[in-house]
């Protein structure tokens, strides 16, 4: 049922505009990502072109996972909670990789660990859960 013109949309609570924010700021890293590994797929020697194509590729649809997930989140649809946890538990993972082995980058790590357990807590907050559900009593 369409509401009646001249009512107001219900306001964003204010974490559900931070996590957008946040979730548009991690799509704009992606994106910057998909660049840099485009450029470096085209100006270096890959060991393995079909490789190379391949991360370029999930990187592009990781960014527009983000992305869209960023949208939604304004638009308050319901699945962007899981959507926006699973993005920030990946991104974990990521970081956990970055703090350890040959090649460690701990300042890498801490720029994606701290952005994805912020992610989280605003993902699960109940004014986030309250603004994302489906079966909200305006609704009924």
């Amino acid at each position: 049922m369409a509401e009646p013109e001249g009512t107001p949309a219900p306001a964003r609570p204010p974490l559900l505009i931070a996590l957008a924010v946040l979730l548009f700021l991690e799509a704009a890293g992606a994106v910057a990502l998909v660049v840099w590994l485009g450029f470096e797929l085209a100006s270096a020697s890959p060991e393995s072109v079909a490789g190379g194509v391949a991360l370029v590729l999930l990187a592009v649809l990781a960014a527009a996972w983000i992305l869209l997930t960023a949208v939604s989140t304004l638009r308050g649809r319901s699945w962007v909670r899981a959507s926006a946890v699973t993005w920030q538990v990946l991104q974990i993972a990521v970081a956990i990789g970055s703090f350890q082995g040959l090649y460690a980058r701990p300042d890498l790590g801490w720029a994606l660990l701290v952005p994805a357990v912020v992610g989280i807590v605003l993902a699960l907050s109940p004014s986030v859960v309250r603004a994302t559900t489906r079966n909200k009593p305006e609704q009924d």
